[in-house]
């Protein structure tokens, strides 16, 4: 991500919805909100964004930043109370 010009921050928002989506998906799959589980490395992120979209026009990666903002604030009401309850919300 470090690499990435500042004229290309809607790459750096793209990584930045593709690891909120992993961890609230992270969360809701193994019912816990502990630290490594929540926060990750951002391995995976930049895995996916190298994978699919380092290539991509604008308007393709503003798409797909809007979906993975969708998929995150879905997976959310799932993972909110998992976390409010591990109190680490």
């Amino acid at each position: 991500m470090q690499d990435i010009d500042v004229r290309d921050s809607h790459k750096r928002l793209l990584i930045q919805q593709i690891y909120r989506a992993q961890s609230m998906q992270r969360i809701v799959e193994a019912q816990s909100c502990e630290c490594p589980t929540r926060y990750p490395s951002w391995e995976a992120a930049e895995g996916v964004f190298v994978g699919h979209f380092a290539a991509s026009e604008y308007w393709d990666i503003v798409e797909a930043t809007s979906e993975y903002r969708r998929q995150a604030n879905e997976l959310r009401r799932e993972a909110m109370p998992i976390c409010k309850a591990a109190g680490n919300w």
